[in-house]
């Protein structure tokens, strides 16, 4: 089982001072970001920044502005005279935007679709299956700004689980969850492990001091681990008749669950 990064750390584009503070807060992927977080007379400050940035790129992935503003084209520019290993792309709508979207950058690299509206999850099987896109992360307040709800759990419950399941139809991997805008440690933890028990297989995060509590949600417990092998060793050591561990009776679904467990230990 590929293991594919859990969390995911914006810093804003314009701000080449926190790159390396940002690299260095044990996020598995920065995004330098383009988009929301650079006000948009900023915009062409950031891109020289992105390009003149001296990072190890594989870590890192872009996020440019909709295809739909009149950023789009420059930020594809800066990307694509960067080595960045990625670039995240908002409010993604379609299949034929992705494929034009790495037609332009002109090189091979990984595209990460947002879910952040109606249209974009109404088309997600197809930018699913699209070449690129390994994964899509959702953008909870701008799907909750198009659909008219709340940005509460309760009200996008429904579409995060949209999101997981067609991505496990789609042969894609686990969806990244969106952001946490509290930036308390209980807050993000508590997201992380709802996001976790929803499928998700990662984040996004706002600030450093959100990694440790993220990874912490995601990754198995100690206890969760020894159960996991205590199942494979069980199951492992065969003989006749049924299996059980811990008086649970151990059949394929409960072995490829511990098989799966073992797989995301880092």
């Amino acid at each position: 089982m590929e293991l594919l990064p859990i969390t995911y750390l914006f810093v804003p584009a314009d701000r080449p001072d926190r790159f390396a503070k940002a690299m260095a807060a044990g996020a598995d992927r920065v995004i330098l970001d383009l988009e929301d977080a650079v006000k948009p007379d900023a915009k062409p400050t950031a891109r020289e920044a992105l390009k003149a940035a001296d990072l190890d790129w594989s870590r890192v992935v872009v996020r440019i502005n909709p295809v739909t503003t009149p950023f789009y084209a420059d930020d594809i520019a800066a990307v694509a005279a960067t080595g960045a290993a990625g670039v995240m792309f908002p409010k993604a709508e379609s299949a034929d935007d992705v494929a034009a979207l790495r037609r332009a950058i002109g090189r091979e690299i990984e595209v990460v679709p947002q879910i952040e509206t109606a249209l974009g999850l109404d088309q997600i099987d197809d930018i699913l299956r699209a070449d690129g896109v390994r994964r899509v992360a959702f953008g909870h307040l701008d799907f909750a700004f198009d659909l008219g709800t709340s940005t509460d759990w309760d009200a996008l419950t429904l579409i995060r689980q949209q999101i997981v399941w067609r991505s496990r139809v789609c042969g894609a991997g686990a969806p990244i969850d969106s952001v946490t805008p509290e930036l308390t440690e209980d807050a993000v933890e508590a997201d992380a492990a709802k996001a976790r028990s929803y499928g998700f297989g990662g984040k996004l995060l706002i600030h450093p001091k959100q990694v440790e509590p993220t990874l912490a949600a995601f990754l198995p417990t100690e206890a969760e681990a020894n159960w996991a092998q205590k199942v494979i060793d069980a199951v492992t050591s065969g003989g006749s008749g049924a299996i059980t561990v811990d008086g649970r009776m151990v059949d394929k679904p409960v072995e490829d669950a511990a098989r799966r467990i073992l797989a995301t230990i880092r």
